[in-house]
């Protein structure tokens, strides 16, 4: 008998595997052979120049748009390990309701301006079937209060809030079904920089506490370094380097990359 493998734990499943992914626009070559594993609890920052594929791959993975090549798969809380894009589209509508949330750049893409607060984050609750009100108010209080907005904000419309508020009210929304991966894509361009470092402390929290996956994209690379574990560095639609993210920023080797890393460090 192999006592070994009576007292060795099995090692942990990737949550997400992404095999050789490509996408073509025409003749312009989007993505090419992109691969990755991304575990549990684990953040990886995606970095580039604008063009360098950046979005296309998070909208491959997050089956917004379907790849030429190459395949993601994810370990689903129920079903194990499944070909995102072999799924129907209700499954995938499944599953972005409920183990994924996607938080745009753009926090109007993500919201609906014109309802309240409340019923922006008690929507998705909604859509996993709860209908009783008050349960739904008190969760949509509990994560305003998460995500440092005041309650008494609770019935007000996300138009008025400030670009901010209405960042913070996009990850409540994603958040409240307690996913186990989120997509950011650039989530804090576009914000001052107060507002910005404030976002991000409490995004690093959460993603903490919640032990939550995220894949972050971002031409930002003090972003990458504050809240990702590890970073690819993309460049033409390819991976050019991969690694622990300060490792890849304190010592780059790819030249696009040291490019990158010294361009942020010039005055």
């Amino acid at each position: 008998m192999n006592l070994n493998a009576l007292t060795t734990p099995a090692a942990p499943a990737a949550l997400l595997q992404v095999r050789g992914l490509g996408k073509n626009y025409g003749d312009r070559v989007a993505l090419k052979n992109v691969s990755f594993d991304l575990w549990p609890g684990e953040v990886l920052a995606v970095v580039g120049e604008s063009g360098s594929g950046k979005s296309t791959l998070l909208n491959a993975i997050a089956a917004r748009s379907q790849p030429d090549a190459g395949t993601v798969h994810f370990m689903t809380r129920h079903d194990g390990l499944q070909d995102v894009h072999g799924m129907t589209e209700a499954q995938q509508r499944l599953l972005a309701r409920t183990d994924w949330g996607f938080v745009h750049q753009n926090a109007a893409d993500g919201l609906r301006m014109d309802v309240s607060a409340g019923a922006n984050v008690g929507e998705r609750l909604m859509g996993l079937g709860e209908r009783h009100y008050g349960r739904l108010r008190s969760i949509a209080s509990g994560w305003l209060e998460r995500v440092e907005i005041d309650v008494a904000r609770i019935d007000d419309a996300p138009r008025t809030f400030s670009g901010g508020m209405r960042q913070r009210l996009q990850i409540a929304r994603n958040l409240v079904t307690e996913p186990r991966l989120i997509f950011m894509d650039e989530p804090t361009s576009g914000l001052d920089v107060s507002v910005q470092a404030r976002l991000l402390d409490m995004l690093r929290q959460l993603t903490r506490k919640m032990q939550l996956a995220a894949i972050v994209v971002t031409h930002d690379l003090a972003v990458a370094r504050l809240l990702a574990h590890r970073m690819i560095v993309m460049q033409a639609g390819c991976v050019v380097e991969a690694g622990l993210t300060d490792q890849v920023l304190d010592d780059p080797q790819h030249p696009y990359t040291q490019l990158l890393v010294s361009s942020v460090l010039q005055p």
